[in-house]
C-alpha cells in the first residue's frame, strides 16, 4: 500500500537506458532494483521501459510520462558516464524546466566514500510540469547507493512540488 503524505502517494515511472537490455542482450537488473526500492519506500510503480542509450527517444519518453497528471516521479537508471553513448544527462536536461542540482550532488558526494567512480556519474536531477526527474547510474550496486542518498527526501520533494507545504526547510 503507498505512502500517504496529506493525500499525496508517490507515482513513479522506472526508466532504464541501456542499448543491451533494450535489445534484450542483458538483464534490466538496475530497473528491478529500482522498482524494489521504490515500492518499499511506499511508492506506486505506474510504468517501467527499457529504452536504448539514444537521447531522442529517452527525452520523448520523458516529456510524455512528466506529463501524465499521475505521475510525480520518474527515475532513470543508466546512461550517465563517459562513454560516447551515455546520453541521459543531455536528454533530461533538454527536457526540464528546472534543476535540482543538490540531489545529484548529494549522490555523488555520498558515493564517493564508497567508489571513486562516483566522480564520473554525470546524473543529473530537475523538474518539469511539476514531475521530479532523477537519474541514477546504471549499476544495480550504484542504484542502491544512489537511492539510499535521496531517499529520505522524496516524499518531502514530492509533497513540495504538489504545493503541499509541510515542516523543514523550503
Amino acid at each position: 500500500m503507498p505512502i500517504e503524505i496529506r493525500g499525496l502517494v508517490i507515482r513513479a515511472v522506472v526508466i532504464t537506458v541501456s542499448d543491451a537490455s533494450s535489445r534484450g542482450e542483458r538483464k534490466d537488473e538496475s530497473g528491478e532494483i529500482l522498482v524494489q526500492l521504490l515500492k518499499d519506500l511506499g511508492a506506486e510503480i505506474v510504468a517501467q521501459r527499457i529504452l536504448s542509450d539514444d537521447p531522442d527517444p529517452l527525452a520523448d519518453a520523458l516529456r510524455e510520462f512528466s506529463d501524465w497528471r499521475n505521475v510525480n516521479l520518474i527515475v532513470t537508471t543508466g546512461g550517465t558516464g563517459f562513454s560516447p553513448r551515455d546520453n541521459t544527462p543531455e536528454a533530461t536536461l533538454t527536457v526540464i524546466e528546472r534543476e535540482a542540482p543538490g540531489l545529484a550532488e548529494a549522490m555523488r558526494m555520498e558515493t564517493l566514500k564508497n567508489t571513486p567512480m562516483a566522480m564520473i556519474s554525470r546524473g543529473v536531477c530537475g523538474i518539469r510540469s511539476g514531475t521530479l526527474i532523477i537519474n541514477l547510474p546504471g549499476s544495480p550496486k550504484a542504484v542502491k547507493e544512489s537511492f539510499a542518498v535521496i531517499a529520505p527526501v522524496l516524499n518531502h520533494a514530492i509533497s513540495l512540488l504538489a504545493g503541499q507545504r509541510g515542516g523543514g526547510i523550503h
